[in-house]
Parts: structure tokens; C-alpha cells; sequence
């Protein structure tokens, strides 16, 4: 048998960067041995996937009860972009909940078997291997690989400092990261890649905020993406002080948005999905809406066989986003839910003395500072207060077999951050506290 390094050197340069990334990558195996009370109680506890577990009973209950295949979704139904009848629910979901400016039909819409691929698509159809796309962070981690692993384009990571990376101030940062990566490279910058409710800050971006990317990326010819998977996951923030430095701001999608004097709309792509508004990861459907650029759509009729939506996650989807009952219900259930969850988890931060992020009122998670307090609690660790830190924390957790999302690998400017899920049952909660606290010493008391 060769060795390991004649093996790779086997591999295409693309194949290589994906043993690198996949090296570091250990997502899979931890949900490969996830935890359960009766089941695998020495199993790993997860709070660093977003995922939502809230109503899955509710969920599968309606399908159990509602889904009906027929031979047509053993077939290639109606082509691999998604069928007629989920792309008419899809655009009929859009139009009740999204509050549309130019209500969204079938025809704008592209079906994917998840946002990933959704975003991948974009990707390769904007940019050319070495152009770029700016991201500002802190960021969502799978960005990264989405945008550029097999498109080969270029993330810029966009420096905050001190600035708030959702502010009206935030888009200078951008320009700047624009004229220094096309000034260093002499390549373009194609797009802007907008996270809307944010990942992993959990709160909306301004009006003035949007338009002044949207008057960058026009400038500029830029498209911008924005990504609004949890736009209905946005809820009653019970617990932050009314007086926070960062306040509430309502969600509101680029699609209701009249765009005109602002940008060309042939630049302008909305993403959203089943995963995190209806907790079904699983489900892997995705959805890319570009209402003004019809050779996207053109481009996808060859591109899309590789994210094709499967037959029955295409005739569940299509069901579930076709009955308003149904969706109307779950929403407002799923909002009371994550507030709920919301205050649970930031009680027991409180209690701890546990810095974290303020004013978020969407998504599923805390952007925590778990580093100060450490280095409160225990001053002669000698870890230091650089990246090791971020490390060193995240390895006690996982020890502790308890999994929290690394803050490195979110675009943290500042060691010692991460962010905690609290789309969980209040009992998974609870004991994913009580690992964190304990494998980091900081209580032993919840």
C-alpha cells in the first residue's frame, strides 16, 4: 500500500483543498454520535448546529397525516428545478409571509436541495475562479466552503473593529475591503453575501443599512445576496434590557423592498428554505428567487441537476407551504417557542456572569463571550488571550462532550467567543449548561 501523502498526491488541487477543509471539519462526526438520555447518554450534546428541534413532533404529525406520494415523484416530475406544484407553493408562502413589492411567481424561483447548494449556484454563475465576494464578519462558518470550495471563487472576510457590523457606519468597511482586495489582486469583487436575520448575531439589519450595500453593489456592479433563511424565526426578545446600546430592529425582506434608484434588479437574489423556519434540515430544500434575471434561470436548467430536490421532500414541501392553516399556526408557534428558549438560556448566562451579545430578536442563537469569563474565573490559566484561548475552550467543551460552535471559524475579531443554539427542548438546554459550566469551571450550582 502507498503512503498517505502518495495517495493525495493523486488527488486534483481542488480534491486536496477538500482534504484540508474536511480534515477540520467535525460536524458529522459529531451528530454520528449525538446524545440521548436512554438511547446514548455518553453521547456528544450538541448547541453548535442551527438547528431547530422544537416542533418536530408537530411537523411530522402533519406529514404523517397529509403527505400522499404518487408515481409522479419517482420520476423526474416536472425537471430538476423544481416542480410546478412546489415552486407554486413556494411562491404562494413567499407572497402571504414576505410581503413582496413585485409579487413572486414560479418562474423567479429555483428549487435546490438546500441553501448550500442555492448559494454554490450563485457562486459559480457570478464569479470567475479568483474573484471575490465580501462577507462580513462575524460570519456563518459554511459560507465559506459554500461560496468557494468548488467554484474556486474568493471570500473577503470584512474587518469590523469597533464598528457594528449591522450599522449604516458597517458599509464603508465594505468599500474599503473592495478597493484593497481589487488593488492588491487586480481582480474584481462581484458580489456582497448578506445574512438577514444575521448568523450568528441573531438580529435584523437596518433599512439604512440595506440600501446603502445596495448603492455599493450598484456602483460597483456587485450582486448581493441575501440570504433570509430565518426570516420567520424572528420573536419577542423577553429578557435583554430595554435600554441595550443595540436595539430591536423588525425583519424585512429585500423582496418588499422597491429597489428602484437604488440597484439594477437583475443583481438582487433572495435565498430561504425549510431548514430553520420549519426545523427541517433533513428535508434538504432550498430556494434561490431572482425575480429580474431570466438567464440565471436559463443557466440552471443544466446546473441544477446536480441540487436536484428529491421527489418526496419536493411533494412535502409543496403540501406543508400550500395550506395556510397549517403555516400560520406553526410560525406563531415556533416564534413563542424560541422566545422561551431564548430567556432559558440567557438566564443561566446571567447567572454565570457570561457576557454575550445583546438585542437579537431571530435565529436560533447567542453570540457568547465564554473566554472573559474564563479568564476572570481562572487568571493564571496562561492561555493567554489570543486565538489559543478560543482553542483551548473549545477543546474543554468538547472533552466535556458538549459542542458549541468555535468563534474562530465564525469570523470572530476577538478571542474567546462562540455561539450557543437554543432551538432545543428546555431539558436539552439545560444540560448543555451544565456540561459548558462544568467542563470550563465556571458553576456547578444550575
Amino acid at each position: 500500500m502507498g503512503s498517505i501523502a502518495t495517495s493525495r498526491s493523486t488527488f486534483s488541487k481542488r480534491g486536496q483543498n477538500a482534504i484540508d477543509l474536511g480534515s477540520k471539519r467535525i460536524t458529522w462526526d459529531v451528530i454520528s454520535n449525538m446524545w440521548h438520555p436512554q438511547t446514548n447518554p455518553s453521547g456528544i450534546l450538541s448547541v453548535g448546529m442551527a438547528e431547530n428541534t422544537l416542533l418536530h413532533d408537530k411537523l411530522l404529525s402533519y406529514i404523517h397525516a397529509n403527505i400522499h406520494l404518487t408515481p409522479t415523484h419517482l420520476t423526474y416530475n416536472n425537471g430538476s428545478m423544481g416542480s410546478n406544484a412546489l415552486r407554486s407553493a413556494v411562491s404562494h408562502f413567499l407572497n402571504r409571509h414576505f410581503n413582496p413589492f413585485r409579487p413572486v411567481e414560479p418562474a423567479h424561483i429555483l428549487m435546490t436541495n438546500g441553501c448550500s447548494s442555492a448559494i454554490e449556484h450563485l457562486s459559480w454563475s457570478f464569479l470567475d475562479p479568483g474573484e471575490a465576494i465580501l462577507l462580513s464578519k462575524p460570519y456563518y462558518s459554511t459560507f465559506i466552503a459554500d461560496l468557494t470550495l468548488r467554484p474556486e471563487a474568493v471570500v473577503v472576510p470584512v474587518e469590523m473593529g469597533t464598528i457594528d457590523p449591522l450599522s449604516p457606519e458597517a458599509v464603508e468597511q465594505y468599500r474599503k475591503a473592495a478597493d484593497d482586495f481589487e488593488t492588491r489582486t487586480g481582480r474584481k469583487v462581484r458580489a456582497v453575501m448578506l445574512c438577514n436575520p444575521h448568523n450568528p448575531l441573531g438580529r435584523c439589519y437596518p433599512r439604512e443599512t440595506v440600501d446603502g450595500l445596495l448603492r455599493l453593489c450598484q456602483a460597483r456592479r456587485m450582486h448581493l445576496i441575501s440570504d433570509e433563511i430565518y426570516a420567520l424565526s424572528v420573536w419577542e426578545n423577553r429578557v435583554d434590557d430595554t435600554n441595550t446600546k443595540v436595539p430591536t430592529t423588525p425583519f424585512e425582506s429585500l423582496l418588499s423592498r422597491d429597489t428602484s434608484g437604488l440597484i439594477d434588479p437583475d443583481l438582487v437574489h433572495v435565498l430561504w428554505g425549510m431548514s430553520k423556519d420549519f426545523g427541517a434540515n433533513g428535508l434538504r430544500v432550498g430556494a434561490v428567487i431572482t425575480q429580474s434575471n431570466a438567464e440565471f434561470h436559463i443557466s440552471q436548467k443544466c446546473l441544477s441537476l446536480y441540487s436536484f430536490v428529491s421527489g418526496v421532500s419536493d411533494q412535502i414541501t409543496a403540501a406543508v407551504l400550500s395550506d395556510d392553516v397549517f403555516t400560520d399556526g406553526y410560525i406563531a408557534a415556533n416564534r413563542e417557542l424560541l422566545s422561551r428558549s431564548h430567556a432559558f438560556l440567557v438566564s443561566i448566562l446571567r447567572e454565570n456572569g457570561i457576557d454575550y451579545s445583546r438585542g437579537c430578536n431571530a435565529g436560533f442563537f447567542v453570540w457568547v463571550n465564554l473566554g472573559k469569563r474564563y479568564l476572570e474565573l481562572h487568571p493564571g490559566c496562561g492561555c493567554g488571550q489570543g486565538p489559543e484561548l478560543t482553542d483551548l475552550l473549545f477543546q474543554k467543551m468538547l472533552d466535556g462532550k458538549v459542542y458549541v460552535a468555535h468563534g474562530t471559524a465564525y469570523g470572530a475579531e476577538r478571542p474567546g467567543w462562540f455561539r450557543l443554539v437554543f432551538s432545543h427542548p428546555l431539558p436539552w438546554l439545560q444540560e448543555a449548561m451544565v456540561r459548558i459550566l462544568r467542563a470550563l469551571n465556571i458553576c456547578n450550582c444550575i
